[in-house]
């Protein structure tokens, strides 16, 4: 490897280095990014798959892409390569249409609506909790995916969806475990050779969309019955023009439930695994649950109150963040650390 010093070309490894790049990047692509950005700096440019790519990692170039000059940058590729599953929801819609699905979808994040969650989330947890005993060993990871499917279950679409989650927690696996296929850099190969991957992650897809489509169905049937679902169906533009159809509703549904279900159990996760290698901190998370609940269950109201229990989570997720990448395609040139990054350059921004 070598580094490029040349101003218009940021460093990076060049040459016979190549082909084992794709390699090291799914043997652990977090290692893979740590290792490149401890060696070349604040700007490094590779290739994937015969794709130019960028790697930002200064905080002003992080706002530069995400904030500062966001309109000349579009999702990252791999984002738009799960369209198949999330469609035009938030997470992958760009300009006039995202912005006019968050006005739509703004009124769900409400906090009348929030505490109406939060008392489906102690009561799932309570359920789960209580079937633990003292001393047996519990697979946490396969509880906490099992818990979050059930909360989004009910927030989101009103019903008790515990007896679909392993169907539904499988297909959620399957695309996840096939992801690196079928959004990697040749997604459109696999796509074409219809390699085995590809056809599980197409049936997980459908799975998955003949459920959210059913409640769909079944809601627009019955009428408003309180849940996220029902506030989907029911949002309609400022002026009262329209709403969204069944299409679009399915969509931000799909985000919506992708988003919280796996992302937080994640989070979870790596929660309750730091705190088992952290004794102290634990103590002092349980000293501070005691004091503030008295054996209660919490409520919403608590959440100001709970600062330590904030710190635990913020500092979980800062070590082992749920979402660590982002991606975006830039429209037009732009300078990176006196670098200059061409149109079309595909850019890594990871905490």
């Amino acid at each position: 490897m070598t580094i490029k010093t040349n101003l218009n070309s940021p460093p990076g490894p060049r040459g016979l280095a190549q082909p084992r790049l794709l390699l090291a990047f799914r043997r652990d692509p977090a290692g893979f990014l740590l290792k490149l950005a401890e060696r070349y700096g604040d700007v490094v440019h590779f290739k994937l798959g015969g794709q130019p790519v960028y790697l930002l990692r200064h905080p002003d170039d992080v706002e530069n892409v995400l904030v500062t000059n966001a309109r000349n940058f579009l999702k990252g590729r791999r984002l738009q390569a799960t369209k198949p599953l999330l469609g035009e929801g938030l997470l992958t819609s760009e300009n006039a249409l995202h912005l006019r699905q968050r006005r739509l979808i703004q009124p769900i994040f409400h906090r009348q609506h929030i505490a109406g969650y939060g008392q489906t989330m102690v009561e799932q947890a309570a359920r789960l909790s209580a079937r633990w005993r003292d001393g047996e060993t519990r697979d946490l990871a396969a509880d906490m995916m099992a818990l979050t499917m059930i909360i989004v279950g009910k927030t989101l679409f009103g019903a008790d969806v515990e007896s679909e989650a392993p169907e539904i927690g499988h297909a959620m696996q399957t695309l996840v475990d096939s992801f690196t296929i079928v959004a990697g850099p040749f997604a459109n190969l696999a796509e074409r050779l219809d390699l085995p991957p590809v056809r599980r992650a197409r049936q997980a897809v459908d799975r998955l969309n003949a459920t959210v489509y059913r409640m769909i169905g079944e809601r627009r049937a019955t009428g408003d019955k309180g849940d996220l679902l029902s506030m989907l169906l029911a949002a309609q533009d400022e002026d009262g023009s329209g709403g969204m159809t069944d299409q679009q509703v399915r969509d931000e549904a799909m985000t919506l439930f992708l988003a919280g279900h796996e992302t937080t159990a994640n989070a979870l996760m790596w929660t309750w695994h730091l705190l088992s290698q952290n004794p102290g901190a634990e103590a002092r998370l349980h000293a501070e649950l005691d004091g503030v609940l008295g054996g209660r269950e919490p409520t919403v109201d608590d959440l100001p109150k709970l600062t330590y229990t904030r710190r635990v989570l913020s500092e979980s997720m800062r070590l082992y963040p749920p979402a660590w990448i982002m991606g975006r395609t830039a429209i037009h040139p732009f300078e990176a650390q006196g670098y200059t990054i061409p149109a079309s350059a595909s850019i890594i921004l990871s905490q």
